[in-house]
C-alpha cells in the first residue's frame, strides 16, 4: 500500500487541509499506518499534481491562506481500482521478535526489560483503544457503512492489542 491509498482513504471520510489532515492521520489510521507530516504534504502535492485530489484555497485571519484538499473523480477511481485489487498476505516482521529469539544469546534480563516496556505500551494502547470503542462506537449492532467498517478497524487493533499482550505476558512468565 502507497500513502497516497491511506490519505485517499482520509480525504473520502472528509475534505482537510495537510495540517488537519495529519492531526486527523495521528489520531486514526496513523495507529496502523506510519506518515510523518512532511511526508503527508510531499505525497499530497503529487496526488494534486496527478489528479487525484483537488485543493481549494480557504482564507485565514492573521495567517496565509490555506488548501482544503478533497478527492477527485480520478482519485476516486484509483482509490475504488486499490480498494478491489488483491493484497498480499502481511507476514509478521518485528524487531522485539528476533529479538525473543535471541534472547538466549545475550542478557536475557536486559530482553526481559524490552519485553516489559513494550507489554506496558501494548497495555497503554489497548486501553485507548477500548476508550475510543466505548465513546464513538457505543452501540456497535446499530453501525453501516463507513462508520461499521472504521469500527471493524478499531475492533482489529483492540485484538492485535490483545495478542501482544498475552504473547508477552507469556513469554516474561516463561523465561523467569
Amino acid at each position: 500500500m502507497a500513502l497516497e491509498h491511506a490519505l485517499l482513504v482520509a480525504l473520502r471520510e472528509r475534505p482537510a487541509s495537510g495540517l488537519e489532515l495529519a492531526r486527523r492521520f495521528d489520531r486514526s489510521i496513523g495507529f496502523f499506518w506510519h506518515a510523518t507530516h512532511q511526508q503527508i504534504y510531499r505525497v499530497l502535492a503529487r496526488m494534486e499534481g496527478d489528479g487525484w485530489v483537488v485543493a481549494t484555497p480557504v482564507a485565514q485571519t492573521g495567517r496565509p491562506d490555506k488548501k482544503e484538499y478533497a478527492v477527485s473523480a480520478a482519485g476516486r477511481a484509483a482509490l475504488a481500482d486499490w480498494l478491489a485489487a488483491d493484497s498480499p498476505v502481511e507476514p509478521l516482521r518485528s524487531e522485539l521478535a528476533v529479538k525473543l529469539r535471541g534472547a538466549a544469546y545475550g542478557d536475557r534480563s536486559a530482553v526481559r526489560r524490552v519485553v516489559e516496556a513494550h507489554l506496558a505500551d501494548h497495555r497503554t494502547r489497548l486501553a485507548a483503544y477500548e476508550q475510543m470503542a466505548a465513546e464513538q462506537y457505543p452501540d456497535p449492532d446499530a453501525l453501516t457503512g463507513a462508520d461499521r467498517d472504521r469500527w471493524l478497524v478499531l475492533r482489529g487493533g483492540i485484538r492485535l492489542e490483545e495478542f501482544w499482550i498475552g504473547w508477552l505476558t507469556e513469554y516474561l512468565q516463561e523465561t523467569r
